[in-house]
């Protein structure tokens, strides 16, 4: 039998909207929802049992789109998919139109703002060096939500960094291995990850749905596919 045995997407997916319906709300200085138990175990293992090594990145500068260092990022393509069941898992239950939805429930979305976006995963190994200087996202991201994946001693303290409109440092968030955080992007949602020891590798999955002029389309879960929301 292959190990891990990874659920069936129906019920990874209600697994996720439960979590979704108990997340914690803070308000500032901007809102974020804080969610515990977000997946099932066997798909976080799935997910961490990857063959994948974390990227040779010498200097980030402070973000991760650089020019040169994306080719070294990892995405969940079609490719990933047809090769790894996690990663197709995975790709299924956040595809499915309960779960986005979902989204536009818990953040306060319109569904047709949601409708005819893109699915974009990506699948994150921070090591010593990496850091990212607060910022807010691109508008072409909807929504954004992290996925911890950290585990080790050291894994608490490499939660992402929260800062007031003004970039002033206020809060570090739970980096607790399958913990997740979401916002909806605004000009005032700065966030980043101040620059410290990194003792092992940070893993995470940074998730979004993604306006269809999304620029690089080799990005995307399915390129052809886009999110359905209505019943």
């Amino acid at each position: 039998m292959a190990f891990p045995v990874i659920p069936r997407p129906d019920m990874a997916a209600a697994h996720f909207i439960n979590a979704m319906n108990n997340a914690e709300r803070e308000d500032w200085p901007y809102v974020r929802w804080i969610l515990k138990d977000t997946l099932p175990e066997e798909l976080c293992v799935g997910v961490l049992m990857l063959p994948v090594k974390p990227p040779d990145i010498s200097e980030c500068g402070g973000v991760r789109d650089l020019d040169e260092n994306n080719r070294r990022r990892t995405f969940f393509t079609p490719q990933m998919q047809a090769e790894f069941p996690a990663v197709r898992a995975l790709v299924e239950v956040f595809q499915r139109g309960e779960v986005a939805r979902q989204f536009a429930k818990t953040c306060n979305l319109a569904a047709a703002d949601l409708e005819g976006s893109f699915l974009r995963i990506e699948y994150i190994q921070d090591t010593d060096g990496m850091w990212l200087k607060p910022h807010p996202d691109i508008t072409a991201k909807l929504f954004s939500m992290v996925i911890y994946l950290c585990t080790g001693p050291e894994a608490k303290n490499w939660g992402t960094d929260i800062y007031d409109a003004n970039q002033k440092w206020v809060a570090r968030g739970p980096a607790d291995l399958n913990r997740a955080v979401i916002f909806v992007r605004s000009d005032t949602t700065f966030h980043g990850f101040e620059k410290r020891p990194i003792v092992g590798v940070r893993r995470l999955m940074e998730i979004n749905y993604v306006r269809s002029d999304w620029r690089d389309r080799w990005q995307l879960c399915l390129p052809d596919r886009p999110i359905t929301v209505a019943v």
